[in-house]
């Protein structure tokens, strides 16, 4: 899941050198954090959020695939 969040990032922003991911493992949960250069921010989340909501939708459907819930967050 890190490595499709990440790719999908990378692909979006300017300074793709900045863009780094985090797993954070939970008993039912798992939490990926995503972090991105100032700048490219507005990239990442998109109009009205819909890139951030078009990469959760693709995010919760691989997840689903395996059988866990992932959950992105996307930090500043």
């Amino acid at each position: 899941m890190k490595e499709l969040i990440e790719s999908i990032a990378k692909a979006l922003v300017d300074n793709s050198d900045a863009v780094e991911v985090s797993e954070v493992d939970g008993e039912q949960t798992t939490v990926i954090e995503l972090k991105v250069d100032k700048e490219d921010i507005g990239k990442v989340i998109g109009k009205q959020g819909r890139t951030a909501r078009a990469m959760r939708t693709i995010l919760g459907a691989a997840s689903t695939k395996i059988g866990k819930r992932t959950v992105l967050e996307i930090l500043e």
